[in-house]
């Protein structure tokens, strides 16, 4: 059982971080395509810069070892992040398969590596 955790914990994980970091590092560069889509939900071009180095960051701090609060805040950042796009998109009448699946994929990614990581990357209750 504890061979399957480690598994699912570190295919989600590894889901997770390729779609965080890949779109914080199109929002810090300022990808038109990026731009053309968080106009389109109201969002002003600044705010997607800060949203995209908060991402790469929370990568790193999933990733580096230690720093379990750090992670903690880290992956509810990323599930305010991603539920906050998927009401966004669907906000502004956005129903497209690319709009919602993108979102909701990485919300279940975000739940599944938070809720198998292991006990060393967990704040102890004891």
């Amino acid at each position: 059982m504890e061979k399957r955790n480690k598994i699912i914990y570190w295919v989600a994980t590894a889901l997770m971080s390729v779609g965080m970091l890949g779109s914080g590092v199109q929002q810090v560069i300022l990808n038109p395509e990026i731009i053309k889509n968080m106009s389109k939900l109201g969002y002003p071009t600044y705010f997607m810069v800060i949203i995209g180095v908060w991402k790469i960051l929370g990568v790193a701090a999933i990733l580096i070892p230690k720093f379990k609060l750090l992670k903690e805040w880290a992956y509810a950042g990323f599930f305010f992040v991603m539920t906050g796009a998927l009401i966004s998109h669907l906000a502004c009448g956005e129903y497209g398969v690319k709009d919602i699946l993108g979102p909701v994929f990485q919300t279940i990614f975000i739940l599944t590596s938070w809720y198998f990581r292991p006990a060393d990357r967990k704040i102890s209750n004891q």
